[in-house]
């Protein structure tokens, strides 16, 4: 048996987790070695008692493994485990890392920046409108956009970044042949086919329930440098994401709400608490400049960067064109460029948006648009 194997039979086992895990791999080294063990031996281990002892020596009738194994290849699921390169750096770090990742799609590399997105089922316009401002601009800007599938803000923020052309990471509270709720059974696929994933930790058919939905939510907030709450009543789980993202040393980010919005109060109060105050991406950005490891992305690089470089890989032929323009002229109406791109007035204002978004342009008084 492979350490791989034994990581994926360990995830399947009733009554043990990754802080038992942890713990049993302390004394013993290798996952495939704890189930080669007796009950005395693993019954040595602080917190082993008798029981988990029986289920550990016992786990073939426990855990259904070549069934799930068989499952896992005719869905095209990717296992990853702690042990692995491509398993999330971020993730690794936290308390409890998932001892697996059921995986559809493809993970972002550790080289790449991770922004949780959440909020409330029940969102106000306001809290809709906030989100898929956040988290297109965070796509232009680079950035992958965790979140977690459900109604709401999760969805809200999944689908702008997917139409801002940028890669999402939906976390499931269940198993990937449980999608829930099945309404973003489409959007999942989505998300899949456009260069992100859906992951669980948990078994292919596992059922969501109250208790795998907070442990979904510590790997939305392990994944992300930092974590955007939108809109939050006072009960809500993300406020329980935010719980986990400081307890991970996180940066959490709060979006304002209104005092007489219910869905606002645990916002507000995150805000009270020490949350960024948010009210666009370069809320967020101002956060991250000065912090170790984090250079600009090529989004955000200054004026002189831009003009070494002729053609950034990540714009299209008609924000290159206007920056070119731009760049000679120094700054130009819209309407002179409208005139010397030959756009319609709809097309310039949807690039000049974008072009904002990714940092690399700034309206001045009149609307005039210059290199930022």
């Amino acid at each position: 048996m492979t350490d791989k194997d034994a990581l994926i039979i360990l995830n399947l086992l009733p009554g043990i987790g990754p802080i038992k895990v942890k713990e049993l791999l302390s004394k013993f080294k290798s996952p495939a070695r704890i189930l080669e063990l007796s009950e005395g031996a693993l019954s040595s281990v602080p917190g082993i008692g008798a029981k988990i002892a029986e289920t550990l020596t016992s786990w073939q009738k426990h855990s259904k493994f070549e069934e799930e194994m068989n499952m896992i290849e005719r869905a095209g699921v990717q296992i990853v485990t702690m042990l692995d390169p491509e398993y999330p750096g971020l993730l690794r770090e936290i308390y409890d890392p998932p001892l697996v990742l059921y995986v559809r799609g493809q993970l972002p590399s550790n080289s790449e920046r991770m922004l949780g997105v959440i909020g409330s089922r029940r969102f106000s316009h306001y809290g809709k409108k906030m989100a898929e401002e956040l988290a297109s601009s965070a796509s232009f800007a680079n950035w992958n956009i965790v979140s977690g599938l459900a109604y709401g803000i999760d969805a809200v923020a999944h689908r702008a970044t997917l139409d801002a052309n940028g890669k999402t990471i939906a976390v499931l509270g269940g198993g990937l042949a449980r999608i829930h709720p099945q309404d973003h059974v489409p959007l999942a696929k989505e998300i899949i086919e456009k260069g992100g994933a859906v992951i669980s930790e948990f078994p292919m058919t596992y059922a969501p329930n109250k208790r795998s939905f907070p442990m979904r939510n510590r790997i939305i907030s392990g994944m992300s440098h930092g974590l955007i709450v939108v809109e939050a009543g006072l009960k809500s789980g993300s406020l329980i994401t935010a719980k986990f993202a400081l307890e991970q040393d996180r940066l959490v980010f709060a979006v304002p709400g209104q005092a007489d919005n219910p869905q606002a109060r645990g916002t507000n109060n995150l805000i009270r608490e020490g949350a960024v105050l948010t009210e666009n991406f370069d809320d967020v950005i101002n956060e991250f400049e000065f912090m170790p490891g984090f250079t600009p992305s090529k989004a955000m690089e200054d004026e002189s960067a831009i003009c070494a470089e002729p053609a950034l890989p990540d714009l299209s032929e008609n924000e290159q064109l206007i920056i070119n323009i731009l760049k000679e002229k120094r700054d130009s109406s819209a309407d002179q460029l409208i005139a010397e791109t030959g756009l319609n007035a709809g097309q310039l204002l949807a690039i000049l948006m974008q072009l904002e978004m990714k940092r690399l342009i700034v309206q001045l008084p009149g609307k005039r648009f210059t290199i930022k």
